[in-house]
């Protein structure tokens, strides 16, 4: 019994997530810019989302990398007729896969305009970067996407 326990609570937590985020679902894309790839996102909550990609850097001799952010959406700072218009910031991290691997902190800012009659979104964001690994650099990066949206 104590060796099904753990799978049963894990099995449980995972239903009860994907239950909650079905409150606004899950969106994938694509992002252009750097870097340019695929970008998802599943919302946790009316206001806050995971927000991830898989993309290609164009920066040296160019990379994949992978990155994962947590978001906040502030939907009330810019009024629009149609649809929602959010301002969004977050945290979260990327790893760049090179001949020496990069691992860094993102800080993304954006704006996210939902369509009111189409299962689409498109985002624009700008974000800074401290790379902390192999060494600590400074950097940007932005781009601007469009989500297709399962719900």
């Amino acid at each position: 019994m104590k060796k099904l326990f753990g799978p049963i609570f894990i099995l449980f937590i995972l239903l009860q997530l994907n239950s909650y985020a079905q409150d606004r679902g899950f969106g994938l894309g694509i992002i252009l810019g750097e870097p340019t790839g695929v970008s998802g996102k599943l919302w946790t909550s009316g206001e806050n989302a995971f927000d991830f990609g898989a993309a290609w850097s164009f920066q040296g001799d160019g990379h994949l990398l992978l990155q994962a952010d947590y978001v906040w959406h502030i939907f009330r700072l810019i009024p629009v007729s149609s649809g929602k218009l959010p301002f969004y910031v977050g945290v979260g991290g990327r790893v760049v896969f090179s001949d020496d691997p990069t691992i860094g902190v993102r800080v993304p800012l954006g704006l996210d305009y939902m369509f009111a009659d189409a299962p689409v979104d498109i985002f624009v964001e700008l974000v800074p970067i401290l790379d902390l690994a192999p060494s600590t650099d400074f950097d940007f990066n932005g781009g601007i996407g469009v989500r297709y949206w399962f719900n």
